[in-house]
């Protein structure tokens, strides 16, 4: 019924209406209600799930069929076709596979296939351009939001990820420019290549490796490689400082819960203000306004110095001993929010000190002043973080809030160190 959209125009959205209702109020026993029944329908007698699919997709359809609005077509049919064959292929690794990775990379798997054949069938139907490329590139983002979301949402929540995967792919269509094979591929090699090595070495959670992923696939079709490696330096730097010693950091009470392993808070905490910047950066571009620009760009080399500075500070500086509370300098025990050693700072100002060079040489402002600001704003962030551990986390603000907060300290003192410069 997606596919036929282009022929139907503007009552793309009848079939998917006449589905909802017959799931709603018509079949409510038989064989088709047994095939589509999901454990909740057969206590209510109605075909719930199949009814919320159905009107999500009506949704969709109305946004790409109304002449105001005009969500792309390819958009509608990757949205709508992502989630259904994706839940088949989870269905069917799901049956075979007692692995919750395999599960979910049959779910990115067979999601992926489907929205970019769908997207060529829409092309070779309305006579325009088919880029595979792109197609694909769209389609992965597509999948991976989508399985993101469902490790969040219950099973009846469906709907709500349709509609969020479409609208995820109408801004990827507006703000990401061309896409090239090679382009393509090698960022989804990296991806799954890199996400399954987090998620093997225990960096972490299989919702913190789909969150990582994702920000990698963004940050490549939104900005480019160059952007996609300053963010794997915090992930992968990052993650192995967290690693590093950790049964001597369990003893001392000042590792990582969950052995290590970040999940989505955790990663989004330190990379939200980062992937704002990497929108806007692209939006900036479309609109032709290079100050707003350069400003995207040191805002995100600045938010991602802070979280590498801060993550080297807490994790090396987490193993010696006589910690001082950086309002008072009065010792502390170990593990105390706001509580610093030398060697910790050292450690930050060192990873602040990488993201800049990494910036420098990859991000497209590649000046020394540029880089100077990066590493202020990591530092700067750093220094924040420990001040707002010291004064209101665990009372007012949670660890990650106080990740976030930080980071967005350093996009903003990375901003204005360069101003001057």
């Amino acid at each position: 019924m997606a596919l036929a959209a282009p022929s139907l125009g503007s009552a793309a959205f009848a079939p998917f209406a006449a589905v909802a209702l017959l799931a709603a109020f018509v079949i409510d026993d038989g064989p088709l209600f047994e095939l589509f029944a999901r454990p909740g329908d057969r206590e209510d007698g109605r075909l719930n799930g199949l009814a919320g699919f159905a009107l999500a997709a009506t949704g969709l359809a109305l946004l790409a069929t109304v002449p105001r609005v005009k969500m792309p077509l390819t958009a509608f049919v990757a949205a709508v076709l992502v989630l259904a064959y994706g839940n088949l292929g989870g269905r069917l690794a799901d049956a075979r596979l007692d692995d919750e990775f395999l599960q979910t990379a049959g779910f990115v798997g067979a999601g992926l296939v489907a929205a970019t054949v769908g997207q060529l069938a829409v092309a070779n139907v309305t006579g325009a351009p088919a880029p595979l490329a792109r197609f694909t590139f769209v389609a992965a983002l597509g999948a991976l939001v989508a399985a993101l979301l469902r490790t969040a949402f219950y099973e009846r929540d469906d709907p709500l990820v349709m509609i969020t995967v479409g609208f995820v792919l109408w801004g990827v269509e507006v703000l990401a420019g061309p896409v090239s094979p090679t382009q393509t591929g090698i960022s989804i090699a990296l991806t799954v290549a890199l996400g399954y090595a987090a998620y093997a070495l225990g960096t972490a959670s299989l919702a913190g490796m789909l969150t990582g992923v994702l920000l990698l696939l963004v940050a490549i079709g939104l900005g480019g490689f160059g952007w996609a490696i300053v963010l794997v330096s915090f992930f992968s730097i990052g993650g192995l400082a967290t690693k590093f010693r950790y049964d001597h950091k369990a003893e001392r009470g000042v590792a990582e819960k969950n052995e290590g392993a970040r999940g989505t808070g955790n990663v989004l905490g330190n990379s939200a203000v980062s992937l704002v910047a990497v929108v806007g950066y692209a939006a900036t571009q479309t609109m032709g306004h290079n100050l707003g620009s350069n400003l995207f760009i040191l805002a995100f080399g600045g938010s991602v110095a802070a979280a590498m500075s801060d993550t080297l500070s807490s994790e090396i500086g987490g193993l010696f001993d006589n910690p001082r509370l950086i309002t008072t300098f009065k010792p502390v025990p170990p593990g105390t929010d706001g509580g610093v050693t030398w060697q910790g700072e050292v450690a930050g100002i060192v990873g602040s000190a990488l993201v800049a060079a990494l910036a420098y040489v990859l991000l497209p402002l590649s000046t020394e002043p540029a880089a100077l600001a990066v590493l202020v704003g990591g530092v700067a962030g750093m220094t924040v973080d420990s001040l707002l551990g010291a004064t209101v986390e665990g009372s007012g603000l949670g660890n990650q809030a106080v990740n976030f907060l930080a980071t967005l300290a350093g996009a903003l003192a990375a901003v204005v160190a360069w101003l001057p410069l």
